[in-house]
């Protein structure tokens, strides 16, 4: 099916909305498994995320600060802006485990970046191991959850079989 720019540009703009929403329902997921897990295993919540943003914003934040309004702008708005790649995705037909996978290694590393970029955070081979399971798990479960939505709200239909060799 040949698609003109502008309606393509609407379709992808649409699935890239939806995908955002997908982002915030893997977001509310992501937190209530984080809530279960503080409760059952006594971890305190992390206020690196709160940190980078007011980095990120021009803020100079002590590792003292644990601002919760901040932690959740983070939380969400991340989650939104991330979760609106999985609906772009869909709608190319990027959709099922690989991609679940994938958006999981993109969500890990949007924090990772933006979190060490900034200084406030250390690169992960340096945690403790038991602190890059739980925060694998937490993003997998928050890919999962936006792929999932994202596929049921988004129809592949910018789908194409061309380019599947590299001539």
């Amino acid at each position: 099916m040949t698609m003109g720019s502008t309606s393509r540009g609407r379709t992808l703009g649409a699935a890239a909305l939806a995908g955002a929403g997908a982002g915030l329902a893997g977001v509310a997921a992501m937190t209530a498994l984080e809530k279960i897990e503080q409760a059952v295993l006594g971890r305190p919540s992390s206020y690196v995320p709160a940190r980078t943003l007011k980095a990120v914003t021009g803020g100079s934040p002590s590792d003292a600060e644990r601002p919760p309004v901040w932690n959740h702008a983070m939380h969400w708005g991340t989650g939104a802006l991330v979760g609106s790649i999985h609906g772009v995705w869909a709608a190319v037909g990027m959709r099922g485990p690989r991609a679940w996978a994938a958006h999981d290694a993109v969500r890990l590393a949007t924090d990772q970046t933006l979190e060490n970029a900034t200084g406030v955070g250390a690169p992960p081979h340096t945690w403790p191991w038991q602190e890059q399971a739980v925060d694998v798990l937490h993003k997998g479960v928050y890919s999962l959850v936006t792929g999932l939505v994202s596929e049921r709200l988004v129809a592949p239909t910018l789908e194409t079989h061309r380019g599947r060799t590299s001539h």
